[in-house]
């Protein structure tokens, strides 16, 4: 069985581990607690979209940077030999209004 939690902790700990920053680090800027995070990065916890965007943030790594690497990831678990590179253009389309007014 898969678990996206797992995979969500592989990755941030992957990302912490290349920008050369320790677990200590990452939750003080995070404003998460170094256990807490601990357990997200081991695959024990589930984060909340809230503590993701912080420990993303901590890292200068975007989000969907983040959630793109968790989903190839699942995607090959899976099996799935061939999958979009790309965002699909009326995806784009349909966000670009919602962009424009932030």
């Amino acid at each position: 069985m898969i678990l996206v939690r797992q995979e969500i902790g592989d990755v941030l700990r992957d990302f912490r581990l290349q920008k050369g920053r320790t677990l200590r680090q990452v939750a003080s800027k995070a404003s998460v607690a170094l256990g807490y995070l601990s357990e997200v990065e081991r695959g024990q916890k589930e984060a909340s979209s809230e503590i993701l965007a912080s420990v993303a943030d901590a890292l200068d790594v975007p989000i969907s940077i983040i959630m793109r690497e968790v989903g190839d990831r699942i995607s090959v678990l899976e099996g799935i030999q061939v999958f979009p590179d790309v965002v699909p253009d009326d995806l784009v389309a349909s966000v670009e209004p919602e962009l424009s007014l932030r």
